[in-house]
């Protein structure tokens, strides 16, 4: 099994069992392979075992009840803590059966212009691109944040949005959230300080559990192609009314959209405008 695959066999089984392990990923695990990616996820998640910490957290949020459900619950930060003409350039990168893309012609744009951007990353797209993930994870350009283990709507109760199931109970918030990070961490020597859910939807107790974690969750405030499906003009347009501070929600795992040629026309027009790109964590968030 190639590092990747072992580091995602490993987290399945130290949460599941190796059942779902074969299950979940289609693979025939032999004793020597099993024995292997527990070993790496021991050494990952060395000093605190995760089971501790999933217990720990289940029993201190499992009797809360969300009244909040949405994008901008309490306590998601959605922009930046400054009045300087700066933007915050965000890229979901969802994974799955049809999110797994990979926008060559959008990155290499983002490098050509020196441009900071935050890219929160699922677990799945890792696995569908590993090379290019790792490729990422060392660009300068980046900083690689947390877009959850199956890209699900971060809800205790399992509510669902835009026919996507959420997160059950808080036991399946803490394995959407910390899996994935430290996943991350094993491949990148990161781990990530920023979480996104999937859909970006959440209610504020499945926040608290982000918190307890050692999250920031991140919204945004500026919706820049809405997964994907806006025209290269809506995408323009978005960028260009985007006011300081803004967090801008856009995508990279989508090359047949049009968020790439939206991006190439609307950046050098904000430039123009003196507004510069940075990094979310450049700046407190709000």
């Amino acid at each position: 099994m190639k590092r990747w695959a072992i580091i995602t066999a490993c987290f399945l089984i130290l949460s599941s069992g190796c059942a779902a392990l074969q299950k979940d990923l289609g693979l025939k695990v032999s004793t020597e392979q099993q024995r292997a990616a527990a070993s790496a996820a021991f050494e990952c998640m060395r000093p605190e075992n995760y089971a501790v910490l999933k217990s720990k957290i289940v029993q201190e949020y499992a009797g809360k009840v969300p009244r909040e459900w949405g994008e901008a619950v309490s306590g998601v930060k959605t922009r930046l803590a400054t009045d300087q003409r700066v933007i915050a350039l965000t890229f979901d990168v969802c994974g799955g059966v049809h999110g797994s893309g990979y926008d060559a012609v959008l990155i290499r744009f983002i490098e050509r212009e020196s441009i900071p951007a935050t890219l929160f990353i699922n677990s799945r797209w890792i696995d569908a691109n590993p090379e290019i993930f790792l490729q990422l994870s060392r660009n300068p350009f980046f900083e690689i944040e947390n877009h959850g283990l199956e890209h699900k709507p971060c809800s205790v109760t399992g509510k669902s949005v835009y026919g996507i199931q959420g997160t059950a109970n808080v036991g399946e918030v803490v394995d959407e959230i910390e899996l994935n990070g430290r996943k991350i961490k094993c491949l990148t020597g990161r781990k990530p300080q920023l979480f996104r859910p999937g859909t970006a939807y959440s209610d504020e107790v499945g926040v608290q559990v982000a918190h307890a974690l050692g999250y920031e969750v991140v919204g945004f405030s500026v919706l820049g192609d809405a997964g994907a499906t806006y025209t290269r003009e809506q995408v323009q347009d978005a960028l260009l009314a985007a006011p300081s501070g803004a967090i801008v929600i856009l995508h990279m795992n989508h090359p047949e959209g049009e968020t790439t040629a939206g991006v190439m026309d609307a950046v050098p027009k904000l430039k123009k405008k003196g507004f510069r790109f940075v990094k979310l964590s450049e700046f407190k968030l709000q």
